[in-house]
């Protein structure tokens, strides 16, 4: 069962592609935060959901929020695929323990070993205010991310 909006998000500290500790609860009182699950670096749906975020950028990384994006691949593929694609956000890796961060999100897809796309908008006070889980195959729609945070 995937976290449910009204529900205090699950804490993480996981590190991004360059390596540094990323604590979700460093960004309560501050940001808004668009936590991202998604399935495998490189390949087409999830490199397509990505170039939107960073297509819209100012809307997920500016003064009252921040984008965070989670795979369970490993920082150092995730450095490469980020410099490759030109992502300025940060791509977490939740590679070990394998998938920890995504099973406490209850998205996990334990024969796939991966994520699924899963979405949760959490707010300043650390409170989920969105989701959306879709699986493995299906893309989802970044401009439902930006009316949550219009209404934030």
């Amino acid at each position: 069962m995937s976290v449910e909006v009204g529900q205090q998000a699950p804490d993480f500290t996981l590190r991004n592609q360059h390596g540094e500790p990323v604590t979700l609860s460093s960004y309560r009182g501050e940001k808004n935060v668009v936590v991202v699950f998604y399935p495998w670096a490189f390949t087409g749906t999830c490199t397509g959901e990505l170039g939107e975020i960073q297509d819209r950028i100012a809307s997920f990384d500016n003064d009252d929020t921040v984008t965070l994006v989670i795979s369970c691949d490993s920082r150092y593929s995730l450095r490469i695929y980020a410099e490759r694609e030109g992502y300025t956000f940060s791509l977490l890796s939740d590679f070990w323990p394998h998938g920890a961060i995504a099973r406490t999100y209850g998205v996990f897809h334990e024969d796939a070993g991966v994520a699924i796309r899963g979405t949760f908008i959490v707010d300043k006070q650390g409170t989920v205010r969105f989701t959306i889980v879709k699986s493995i195959d299906d893309a989802r729609d970044p401009g439902a991310y930006e009316k949550t945070l219009a209404e934030l």
